[in-house]
């Protein structure tokens, strides 16, 4: 019982990561049709970011929140320099694109010297410690990446639901040419969902940071989240949520009760089984796929 709640705990932190990069993803599909595969790269500069402000000084949940906010707006810059001009191309410039904007973050981070090619960890305020949680010890970093996430969430829900900006971007993802026919600019909601994906993937990057350090290579787990929202559905953004959570969970699990390796193509395989029996996703809506 111990051994199967620790998993489960430390399965929902990492897929709240997930959950977080997931929803970036589906974030810019349903508003600009583009797979951003440069969304990884987002999380790995959010994970030096708050780095960086951590080791200048700055206390963490400012340094959480620092990062959001340059990350935010590179994502801003990204989609008016880079993104922009190809709206309305064939996707293959456009995923080549992304994918060329990535491997120069990438680039970019590791000619920083003494800190881009090295592993660093990011402290949090309960690094080391560990919570009795119905009598058995819980990490406080999984406990407080579930924390951040749910009140991010909280957030989030407020922001789409009860705001004049949430509810233009929420029917944009529902229907842009509906939007653009009322009256809500698309291009400009285009830019607010690049930039609210950004600060969310530089969120996952800080709270990723504990559980698997910081190091250039960060990018390659974002990816991760990516067969988190096809298993939710692509473009339901509920099941880039569920999707993130369960793949967490089987990763928890499978690393601890599978032979070496299993863990590594779990996500894989997970995505495969889910699409054979529900191609659509567990969110998604066939009508939406086919």
């Amino acid at each position: 019982m111990e051994t199967t709640l620790t998993l489960a705990i430390a399965g929902i932190a990492t897929g709240c990561v997930y959950a977080l990069v997931a929803l970036g993803f589906v974030l810019i599909w349903k508003c600009t049709e583009v797979v951003n595969f440069a969304h990884g790269e987002l999380m790995m500069l959010g994970g030096f970011t708050g780095f960086g402000l951590v080791t200048i000084g700055w206390p963490w949940p400012l340094a959480l929140a620092g990062a959001a906010l340059a990350c935010a707006l590179f994502g801003l810059l990204a989609e008016r320099v880079v993104l922009r001009p190809l709206l309305g191309q064939p996707h293959i410039p456009i995923v080549m694109t992304t994918l060329g904007l990535g491997f120069m973050l990438k680039g970019a981070v590791t000619m920083v010297p003494g800190a881009g090619v090295e592993t660093h960890a990011l402290p949090t305020p309960f690094a080391g410690q560990a919570v009795s949680l119905a009598g058995n010890p819980v990490a406080a970093d999984h406990l407080l990446v579930i924390g951040v996430t749910l009140a991010l969430g909280l957030m989030l829900y407020g922001f789409f639901y009860y705001t004049p900006l949430g509810k233009a971007l929420r029917a944009t993802a529902q229907n842009t040419r509906g939007a653009q026919l009322v009256g809500i600019p698309l291009a400009r909601m285009q830019a607010w969902a690049w930039t609210l994906a950004a600060a969310l993937a530089a969120v996952a990057g800080v709270l990723l940071a504990p559980l698997t350090f910081v190091h250039a290579h960060m990018g390659l787990i974002g990816l991760k989240a990516l067969p988190a929202a096809v298993i939710g559905g692509f473009g339901s953004i509920p099941g880039a949520v569920a999707g993130g959570l369960l793949l967490g969970l089987v990763e928890s699990f499978a690393g601890f009760h599978a032979p070496d390796g299993v863990k590594d193509v779990a996500a894989h395989v997970l995505v495969l089984a889910v699409l054979l029996l529900r191609p659509a996703g567990l969110f998604g809506r066939p009508q939406e796929n086919a």
